[in-house]
């Protein structure tokens, strides 16, 4: 094999890479969907909620986008949705002209505390539930086994 060759998957790699890539995308669109009719709330919007509820109810509008892998541009303009709809709402940073607090509201509070019940349930319907105890921790150790040095090149998706 020279350098220039790809290191092909054999079969049973090809079946845990479709796998993992189908579950991950069907996995998504169940739990979305569950959220989006019993809360109506968007993914990104329960990511920003329950990122705030994380951090004392409010955070920088930078390290919020560094935290969920978004551009600051695409997080400012998602936030203004939600402002729009009384979620968060935006606070001048004392001496930092250029940035930006994200503060949950009261209404953003009820929002995410109604909708936590019904997202932990479709969590546990869909994934949890559905693994031995052995598979969740098998499962938590690959997470941050690939987590752990893509967090630390820290790119910032754009999608």
């Amino acid at each position: 094999m020279t350098a220039t060759e790809p290191r092909w998957l054999d079969d049973e790699e090809m079946r845990a890479w479709l796998a993992y890539r189908r579950m991950r995308l069907l996995l998504s669109a169940a739990i979305n969907r569950d959220l989006a009719q019993e809360a109506g709330l968007s993914e990104a919007d329960y990511d920003v909620l329950s990122n705030l509820t994380a951090s004392d109810d409010r955070r920088r509008l930078s390290e919020l986008a560094t935290r969920m892998q978004w551009s600051k541009s695409r997080l400012s303009h998602h936030i203004t949705r939600m402002e729009q709809r009384g979620l968060v709402r935006r606070e001048e940073v004392d001496g930092d002209a250029r940035g930006s607090l994200v503060v949950l509201t009261p209404h953003g509070r009820r929002t995410i505390e109604r909708a936590a019940p019904g997202h932990v349930a479709s969590v546990r319907r869909h994934l949890i539930d559905r693994l031995s105890e052995e598979q969740i921790r098998v499962l938590g150790e690959i997470g941050e086994l690939v987590l752990d040095p893509l967090e630390a090149e820290g790119s910032v998706a754009d999608g």
